[in-house]
């Protein structure tokens, strides 16, 4: 499913999120590394920017969440950068471009189990200490007794 072309007004990032068409910025570059003459003149590295709160749909906790895991992609102005390089045009590379910004936005979206300090048991405690202790007997057994001790 294509949801470049299905939103008309903006682009479905999954959930309730989405993001109108004209907050996405797409600049375009040569790509660095091998790849031949293609790559010298083809101008298809994607950078996509797009702004946190052009993101709709998302909730605050949500939005926390995203900015941790985009703090190394954002510039200075506040913009999350995202590049794609990998494939040969133009186009590809801004499709894998949004796919980035919707497994972002899916991460962010999960929220993390609350961890509850547990306490353990009586008898579980007991056990482990009479565990240390049979332990212990044990190795005092193996010790040499010294004569006249």
């Amino acid at each position: 499913m294509d949801n470049l072309d299905i939103h008309l007004p903006g682009i479905s990032l999954g959930g309730e999120v989405w993001v109108d068409r004209q907050r996405l910025q797409f600049g375009f570059s040569r790509s660095g590394g091998p790849g031949g003459q293609n790559v010298n003149k083809v101008n298809t590295k994607t950078e996509l920017r797009v702004h946190p709160d052009d993101l709709h749909g998302l909730s605050a906790r949500a939005r926390a969440r995203l900015l941790n895991l985009v703090a190394n992609r954002l510039d200075s102005d506040g913009f999350i950068l995202i590049i794609s390089s990998a494939q040969r045009t133009q186009d590809a590379n801004r499709r894998a471009s949004v796919e980035k910004l919707r497994s972002l936005v899916a991460a962010a979206l999960i929220e993390p189990k609350i961890r509850r300090k547990t306490k353990p048991t009586r008898a579980s405690s007991r056990r482990r200490i009479e565990s240390k202790l049979a332990r212990s007997r044990i190795k005092q057994n193996r010790r040499t007794v010294k004569m006249g001790e």
